[in-house]
């Protein structure tokens, strides 16, 4: 039976000693000592719900209260059975008690398992292989924030300087129409901050674009795996928590009181079994897209910012036009943000 218990696909047990393993199931009976602190943060009551999820849990398994009294009341009406306020009444009480009953137990053990883990008295479940990869997305999302951010101030001194440039060609200009004498240098300066301007804009455009694709890779896709990493840590919390009373039911002695609680600690641990497993396929499937993704975009943004900036320097408006026509991106004229009323027509 204990092979059974134990068996794990791809991961590997790293065992730290249970200081006195088998009495640590005395949790149950002192619940109500502990639901005082718990019920701090506990769910709310203002919409009963019945919630197999519990610590760091998401909606999965939760049954509405319509759906149980929705289907009572046909019931009821067919057997013209009808309860009084007061039955009502206790019946919604119990079942809001058994509510945070379960999640106060849920929410103990995996604590438990937390801080058992922390002060070296537990046994964790570790995926080397995938916590090494969720490590280096981490590490990896750190240091495209990072891009992003000096990105981002790129564009905002850029977009100061187009603005000087534009200020400056007007004033060049303005001043080319009154002193004769200096008609001809102050056009020529005119024509080059506007030459400049008009290549600045372009420039801001393509930098605009890398920011606005590095931004979507951070900020949502990146974003959407952590949070599937989340739910997967949080399911590795509770499966050791609900396997550490699975070991320890197994150690006691067996007779008629035990074995319930030991074939209820079964179903719950292969319960939370199943979801952790389910969610290491979840974080495995997703790191290898996020991965094959981020390679296509970061390989078309990091050409284009080369061409743009390079084409820009040089000073060829031609290739600077063109680096942008290969992404297939356009540019909108100052104040074209917004279409009009009639294009939206």
């Amino acid at each position: 039976m204990t092979d059974g218990i134990m068996g794990k696909a791809a991961t590997m047990e790293i065992g730290i000693n249970r200081n006195g393993a088998a009495g640590g199931l005395a949790e149950d009976d002192s619940l109500e000592q502990d639901l005082q602190q718990i019920m701090v943060s506990g769910p709310n009551l203002n919409e009963t719900s019945i919630v197999s999820g519990g610590y760091g849990g998401t909606a999965e398994g939760i049954i509405s209260t319509a759906a149980i009294t929705g289907s009572a009341g046909v019931h009821q009406s067919q057997s013209n059975a009808v309860l009084t306020p007061e039955e009502a009444a206790r019946g919604v009480a119990v079942e809001k008690l058994d509510i945070v009953k379960k999640w106060g137990i849920n929410t103990y053990k995996c604590t438990r398992q937390l801080l058992w883990e922390r002060f070296g008295r537990g046994s964790r479940t570790v995926d080397l292989e995938l916590e090494a990869q969720i490590e280096l997305l981490r590490e990896t999302r750190r240091k495209y924030e990072n891009v992003l951010r000096l990105a981002r101030a790129l564009t905002s001194h850029l977009y100061s300087t187009v603005q000087t440039q534009r200020a400056l060609a007007d004033s060049f200009a303005d001043l080319s129409q009154k002193p004769p004498e200096l008609q001809e240098e102050f056009g020529y300066n005119a024509e080059t901050q506007k030459l400049l301007c008009k290549n600045g804009e372009t420039l801001l455009g393509a930098i605009n674009f890398f920011v606005s694709s590095i931004n979507t890779l951070v900020n949502k896709t990146m974003e959407d795996t952590l949070m599937t990493v989340k739910l997967y840590e949080n399911a590795r919390l509770e499966f050791d928590a609900y396997r550490g009373d699975l070991e320890e039911l197994s150690l006691c002695p067996q007779d008629g009181q035990s074995l319930p609680r030991m074939e209820a600690a079964q179903q719950l641990f292969h319960l939370h079994k199943d979801k952790y497993e389910r969610l290491r396929s979840d974080v495995t499937v997703k790191l290898r897209f996020l991965e094959e993704n981020k390679v296509k975009v970061m390989h078309k943004q990091l050409l284009l910012l080369h061409n743009a900036i390079s084409a820009y320097f040089a000073g060829s408006q031609q290739q600077l036009e063109q680096s942008l026509k290969h992404f297939n991106l356009k540019l909108q004229p100052p104040g074209a943000d917004k279409p009009s009323w009639l294009e939206e027509q």
